[in-house]
């Protein structure tokens, strides 16, 4: 899969008495690489980086660092430090001391603590803030002071627990674009644990959609964006649309799909093999949606519905839909589009959509 991983879970599993937190988890981090494992509460994402972190043993299989087996080697003996969501700081020592306490722990010399620390206290713009005391800093300083603290030992790889979840949205931004360029610049491998799809998106050279224990998918942003392995990736994403149906017809070149009081007509996927009458889920991103006025002729894949609601963001909008069988649509616009069908709750449109932007869900 790559040339040099430095972390390999091999078929890892860990329960807690018969619940199962995560399961099967077979994967490789490549050196370098910025990962992060997604997912909503209870996925098993934390119970994975734990594992990692020596705070959890695997139940079974096994966790590889570096090429050697680290099933019960305790967390001082592993060089994996964690950036808590609740940062862990010591509010008793001073931001500077925050940074020292894990040299300390390592018996590194005074002198050479001090250095060290002003110089990564420095490297993430808070040297000035050296002597304060935790409490006087505000959070996207503190989360700062939480980096030097983990980075300071210059691990090889470093592990963070949705460190961003407690900041303001406009620190959030700011601290990814921190995060990414700081992972960058040191080449140190980044797992990244977040439930927030624009954090992992933003950031990750690769991304782990987990859901109920299991590793329902495993590509960058971009193929898990455009090529959803299943319903359940597609839906948690929130970004397209899923039909379903059965296979009328299944060319070469075109998949004709039965499903009810509906036919669609979908381009055929390269690789799938499908029989007559065989289940074919597929989705559609909404911003691969259009609207017309409902009635306008249309000769494939066309939807009529009642718009329900609508999401205003700068130059596009997100708007809400209904079928008749019940189904909800999600369409994305720009404005002068949407201004051309005089959108209005309660107006019934048409939602229509090319062959091409179909893409069938694989694991369905």
């Amino acid at each position: 899969m790559m040339d040099t991983p430095i972390v390999h879970f091999d078929n890892v599993v860990k329960k807690f008495g018969s619940f199962t937190a995560v399961e099967k988890a077979d994967f490789q981090i490549a050196r370098g690489e910025f990962l992060a494992i997604m997912g909503s509460s209870g996925c098993g994402k934390t119970t994975t980086l734990r594992m990692l972190a020596g705070l959890e043993d695997p139940t079974e299989g096994n966790i590889l660092l570096d090429g050697k087996k680290i099933n019960g080697k305790p967390t001082w003996e592993r060089d994996t430090p964690m950036v808590w969501q609740s940062l862990a700081l010591f509010p008793f020592l001073t931001v500077q001391e925050n940074v020292e306490f894990s040299l300390k722990m390592r018996k590194v010399s005074k002198g050479e603590r001090r250095e060290r620390a002003r110089k990564w206290l420095d490297r993430l713009g808070i040297l000035e803030f050296a002597d304060r005391n935790i409490s006087q800093l505000s959070g996207g300083q503190r989360q700062r002071v939480a980096l030097a603290r983990s980075l300071v030992t210059e691990p090889k790889i470093l592990l963070l627990d949705e460190p961003l979840s407690a900041l303001d949205a406009h620190l959030k931004v700011r601290m990814q674009s921190v995060l990414s360029g700081l992972q960058k610049d040191l080449g140190i491998t980044f797992v990244y644990v977040t439930h927030s799809m624009s954090e992992a998106f933003s950031m990750a050279d690769r991304v782990v959609i987990m859901s109920r224990g299991k590793i329902e998918q495993i590509g960058t942003p971009e193929e898990i964006y455009r090529k959803p392995h299943n319903r359940f990736v597609a839906d948690f994403l929130g970004s397209s649309n899923v039909f379903s149906g059965n296979l009328a017809s299944g060319g070469s070149v075109v998949w004709k799909v039965d499903a009810k009081n509906a036919t669609y007509t979908l381009k055929a996927p390269a690789g799938v093999q499908k029989t007559r009458g065989a289940s074919v889920a597929f989705a559609v991103s909404s911003e691969n949606m259009s609207l017309a006025v409902a009635g306008t002729p249309c000769t494939e894949n066309c939807v009529e519905a009642t718009v329900v609601g609508g999401e205003f963001a700068g130059a596009s909008a997100t708007v809400f839909l209904e079928t008749d069988q019940g189904q909800e649509l999600k369409v994305q616009k720009g404005h002068e589009e949407l201004e051309a069908v005089d959108l209005r709750a309660g107006q019934r449109l048409l939602v229509h959509w090319l062959p091409e932007h179909c893409h069938v869900l694989p694991g369905e």
